[in-house]
């Protein structure tokens, strides 16, 4: 059931009992914010893992485990302002990790455990940590000085082991003295998220207190949040997405967050049954790959089965938009709960384009489906679909205080997006020159992505500036809406679409896709095989991919349709969100 609220309260309102006696500013500091909800919550459950029992803080708990880390990082003399770079798998040490180092004043730079040795090290020169609290996979190598294939020595104060397997430990952390500590204030850089170019210059984009609690909440001017909700970190929580759509909402609001360790699907279903989660974030590929479980369970039960459930589901979804009523979760909860769901509450897909087939599809089953948009340098959130008046094709309706809009748009009303609000950050760190290119001279934040506002303010979008296509005759091709196509598809694993230009001297760009198959699929003889459960030949692999390519063109524009298809044998390198790196792709 979807919680609707007052027209005459926000979210926020809460806030006001603790103004002027917590904090100050227009918002709480992120330290201010999570002693509110110590306050408000103190033995409610706040971090959990399952190791596989589960294991869990209370606010309580948490708080004064955060104070004890908060002070040891003074005894190494770091103050406001100063750096801490925090690397690790999602765990709650690595959120006492982040909350320690803001409590004692400090900034806080989350660092991709996935990136090489060398690049991490090349991450902590570039924020200029102090001290690095890391998972036990690389705290040998940062505790004896970091790796030797660096052009940035580590020089650190101290290196924290975020696991039990090495020594100093974050939990057993002590400190005799106490020392004071400087808040840092609201205007003050919380945090410094490095996106890109680990490998050159990094690009750091810094954003304050406000930027985030802001954002946080201002969100929830679109979507409800309760206290009792079990949040699931899946994705990687360096990344703004999960920092702020799971850590921070969780705790702004009292509620749990559950760590999940791997994005494998049996571990994620588990952590799903037994946390009983009820707010569950993830990426198009996640989401399509339950989804394709679920439905291939329900094809399994037999053609009339499958039919009488597609025309069970149809009854479902337009109810629930006509009526705002949802009768999915009753006539499907068996199946729901089978894929380890029925708990969910609601679904957030962020980091990526979401084919609205797989929108309509989640919430015809019963569940409340939604997708955002945002970017690292907005904090993330810009847009969010409200769960009572949601818009499948639209990435949501622009939150409240994010003045959006549409620069040079053409004859389709698409053009960049800019954006001004307290959710844009700050710039990048110590890069003046790149900081004054992403802005325009009336101080909007121009994102690099494609798309258009509707009459309600939803936001749509076609794709990123830098990946356009120019086709013969000027007509502007955006490849993300001709990938949105193949995600239905199983026997596609990974599908990219770019403009390339015919030796022939043709007058635009044509477009080829690039295709790794789902080997797994083919080996298993689930796809374009003979039927007898044999693994399918490259012969007939080709022929599959290249049938789903035709099939796909005739449904596209004639100036959409893809010209050449090439199969690649290696995956192509993704991003921690699950977005192929385009630049990488020969």
């Amino acid at each position: 059931m979807a919680h609707k609220r007052t027209t005459e309260t926000n979210p926020w309102d809460f806030l006001k009992e603790y103004h002027g006696k917590v904090f100050s500013g227009t918002w709480p500091t992120l330290p201010e914010l999570f002693g509110i909800s110590v306050n408000r919550f103190p033995d409610r459950p706040c971090f959990t893992v399952y190791e596989p029992e589960r294991v869990s803080l209370t606010y309580r708990e948490a708080h004064a485990r955060i104070l004890a880390v908060a002070q040891h990082l003074r005894s190494l003399g770091v103050e406001r302002g100063d750096r801490v770079a925090v690397s690790g798998k999602n765990s709650p040490e690595w959120a006492i990790a982040y909350l320690a180092t803001l409590f004692a004043g400090a900034v806080v730079v989350p660092i991709d455990y996935q990136l090489h040795d060398g690049e991490i090290a090349n991450l902590i020169h570039a924020g200029g940590a102090r001290v690095l609290f890391i998972d036990e996979e690389r705290f040998e190598v940062f505790a004896g000085g970091g790796p030797g294939d660096t052009r940035h020595p580590v020089k650190l104060d101290a290196v924290v082991s975020l696991s039990r397997a090495h020594k100093p430990y974050i939990y057993e952390l002590r400190t005799e003295t106490s020392y004071p500590v400087v808040p840092a204030g609201e205007s003050d850089t919380a945090a410094i998220l490095f996106t890109s170019g680990t490998t050159g210059r990094p690009k750091g984009v810094v954003l304050t207190h406000q930027n985030l609690v802001a954002d946080c909440f201002l969100a929830q001017a679109n979507l409800t949040i309760l206290h009792t909700d079990v949040f699931y970190a899946l994705l990687p929580i360096h990344h703004s997405y999960c920092m702020l759509a799971v850590f921070i909402e969780s705790f702004s609001v009292g509620a749990e967050t559950v760590f999940g360790k791997r994005v494998v699907v049996k571990q994620i279903l588990s952590d799903l049954k037994a946390a009983q989660v009820t707010m569950f974030l993830g990426v198009p590929m996640l989401f399509n790959k339950l989804l394709a479980g679920i439905m291939r369970g329900i094809r399994e039960k037999g053609p009339v089965v499958y039919g009488i459930i597609r025309t069970l589901m149809a009854i479902s979804g337009a109810t629930k938009k006509v009526t705002g009523k949802n009768p999915g979760k009753k006539l499907f909860h068996s199946v729901l709960d089978k894929a380890s769901l029925a708990s969910i509450r609601i679904c957030i897909s962020g980091g990526g384009p979401l084919a609205p087939s797989i929108f309509r599809q989640y919430n015809q089953l019963g569940i409340d489906f939604v997708q955002g948009y945002g970017l690292t340098e907005t904090s993330p959130i810009l847009t969010l679909n409200p769960v009572e008046h949601y818009k499948e094709t639209s990435v949501g309706k622009v939150i409240p205080q994010a003045d959006l809009r549409i620069l040079d748009p053409d004859e389709r009303g698409v053009g960049e997006i800019i954006v001004k609000g307290p959710m844009v950050m700050q710039g990048y760190y110590r890069m003046p020159e790149e900081t004054a290119e992403v802005f325009t001279e009336d101080g909007f934040f121009r994102t690099g992505d494609l798309g258009y506002l509707d009459a309600e303010n939803y936001l749509y979008l076609t794709g990123r500036a830098r990946n356009l296509i120019v086709g013969e005759g000027g007509k502007n091709v955006f490849p993300e809406e001709i990938e949105n196509e193949f995600q239905l598809y199983d026997e596609i694993a990974q599908i990219l679409v770019r403009g390339y230009h015919a030796e022939t001297g043709h007058g635009g760009e044509l477009i080829e896709a690039l295709v790794y198959p789902n080997k797994e699929l083919f080996a298993s003889g689930g796809a374009a095989a003979p039927g007898d459960g044999t693994a399918a030949t490259p012969e007939e692999i080709e022929a599959r991919i290249k049938a789903i390519v035709a099939e796909v063109n005739h449904r596209l524009q004639p100036y959409q349709r893809i010209n050449r298809t090439i199969l690649v044998d290696e995956e192509m390198e993704m991003t921690s969100t699950k977005k192929i790196k385009r630049g990488t792709v020969k």
